[in-house]
């Protein structure tokens, strides 16, 4: 006798575990692309009903839908910061949407938190940072951002407030942030949510900022609670002179927060370790694992290189947590967050199946594709390298072409299902621009396409 309230959920079960495990392993169509609202309705029209369509029905559509999106994961996919996750980590996402973990607080979710914390370790000593350093996994960079500065904003409440330097710890003109005008746009949404001002620090040509324009800015101001440096800006892969701005912060006593979505992967690169020198200073960090780490969507890593004002600043009561124990690594007292899945298994597993060499050895490879890149674009006449690749960010242009030309080249290429490159641009000039984030990328291929089309 089937007492279930659900019906069709064995079928459910067979026909979406076939589709995800054949997805799994032949990988994104590369042709797929995205289409507009009126197109997506007449393909496939109304998709909730009252009565329910059935299983095969329901992904029958999906299988339409997800057509209409980008193949993230093609190892010829260059275009924004392109996903590639390891076979191990897609599947095992399965495993952690199947095991349903409430990994919020360490009561309900302790044994995928501990794996969680493994891997939080592992990032902690590539930072050489102490071990008394926290962390969890988040959904993204913005989140990571976020939260890592609203506990920056709280402990420079409270230290002033103790200090007496301001009533209540608010400075009288506001909160102020020192970015770049390369930090991720996401900083200065954050700032208004956090209201608090943002200043911004000079760059040299290259987008890097140093501690030199940083303490220019803090003098001229009163209020700085935070910095935020980049280790691989978004649209170039610069990262700024981290070594300087961190003593900078130690002298002023300020909080030094390092965003490193895209590139903070590079420290587990010895070719580039150097360029990261002073992050050990630093108070927060993150790093998205679904950039350059090789995890499906979505997980930042944020990590605190100490707890003081961490648990402060997140920890929730409430009458129903009362009985949380908050002396356990407790997911939600780091961020702003209590209901969350185990983002960070499917990198754990990965991590475990792979070894931490492997990730070493991925990262040095996609490294090596950008500059092989880069030095077949300088031996042309008719491309022009826009700056030396400091990660794995290519930017490039075509000499004599305008905004259209390449519109029109990168739409055919996508067309074909051949390469993905979208254009950008540089304090206002067009440039093409290639992330490597992908070690299975044929790089000959890759290049042997940029040269022949473009000429």
């Amino acid at each position: 006798m089937n007492n279930k309230f659900w019906t069709y959920e064995d079928e459910s079960v067979e026909l979406t575990l076939n589709w995800a495990k054949e997805r799994t392993v032949s990988g994104s169509d590369p042709k797929t692309t995205a289409l507009s609202a009126k197109e997506l309705r007449d393909k496939v029209g109304q998709t909730i009903t009252e009565d329910g369509l059935g299983p095969k029905k329901a992904l029958d559509i999906f299988d339409t839908l997800n057509k209409a999106t980008r193949s993230a994961d093609d190892p010829m996919n260059f275009a924004y910061i392109p996903c590639a996750p390891t076979k191990a980590a897609v599947a095992f996402d399965e495993v952690v949407s199947s095991a349903n973990v409430f990994g919020g607080i360490w009561e309900c979710g302790a044994g995928a938190i501990y794996a969680e914390n493994q891997v939080v370790d592992w990032i902690k000593k590539n930072l050489c940072w102490p071990d008394e350093a926290i962390g969890t996994f988040v959904s993204g960079g913005t989140h990571g951002n976020l939260s890592a500065l609203a506990c920056a904003r709280d402990n420079a409440k409270n230290k002033w407030k103790e200090e007496d330097r301001y009533p209540n710890g608010r400075p009288n003109d506001g909160y102020k942030l020192i970015i770049s005008k390369d930090t991720h746009s996401s900083v200065k949404t954050i700032a208004k949510v956090l209201d608090v001002d943002v200043l911004v620090a000079e760059t040299d040509k290259n987008g890097v900022m140093s501690g030199k324009t940083v303490e220019k800015l803090i003098k001229e101001n009163e209020g700085v609670f935070a910095v935020v440096a980049t280790t691989g800006t978004t649209n170039t892969g610069s990262i700024d002179h981290i070594e300087s701005i961190s003593k900078v912060c130690q002298k002023y006593d300020i909080w030094l927060h390092i965003d490193g979505a895209y590139g903070g992967a590079g420290i587990l690169a010895p070719s580039v370790r150097d360029l990261y020198k002073g992050i050990e200073n630093a108070d927060s960090f993150i790093v998205d694992p679904h950039k350059w780490l090789f995890a499906p969507y979505d997980c930042c890593c944020l990590v605190y290189r100490s707890p003081k004002n961490v648990y402060q600043t997140f920890s929730q009561h409430a009458e129903y947590l009362e009985g949380v124990d908050h002396s356990q690594s407790n997911p939600s007292d780091m961020a702003i967050h209590l209901s969350r899945r185990t983002r960070g298994l499917p990198l754990w597993y990965s991590l475990v199946t792979y070894g931490s060499k492997k990730y070493s050895e991925a990262v040095e490879k996609c490294i090596a594709n950008a500059k092989k890149c880069a030095e077949a674009i300088n031996q042309t006449d008719h491309l022009e390298l826009v700056m030396e690749p400091t990660l794995s960010i290519v930017v490039f242009k075509r000499k004599d072409w305008e905004i259209e030309d390449y519109a029109s080249w990168s739409n055919d290429l996508a067309l074909d299902g051949k390469l993905l490159c979208i254009p950008s641009s540089i304090n206002g000039e067009i440039i093409l621009r290639l992330a490597f984030l992908n070690p299975n990328t044929d790089i000959d291929k890759a290049i042997n396409i940029i040269v022949d089309t473009t000429k």
